[in-house]
């Protein structure tokens, strides 16, 4: 199994549960709830990628030392 994968597999959920911590609700209409998750999920998915990549950079830098 590819080490991407396990971190796929690790931050997706560890991202969705963050971002659970902020208040969005405010900022959309009310009755938009399934605008919101899917928002949610964008960013997740987002910062996600950018979290596995940021990690899989690190992980080259080092092994190259």
């Amino acid at each position: 199994m590819s080490i991407k994968l396990v971190l796929y597999c690790i931050l997706i959920p560890f991202c969705i549960w963050v971002m659970t911590a902020t208040n969005l609700d405010k900022a959309f209409k009310k009755n938009s709830i399934m605008q919101i998750h899917c928002l949610y999920l964008i960013i997740s998915l987002c910062l996600s990628y950018l979290l596995v990549n940021f990690f899989m950079d690190i992980y080259n830098t080092v092994s190259l030392l």
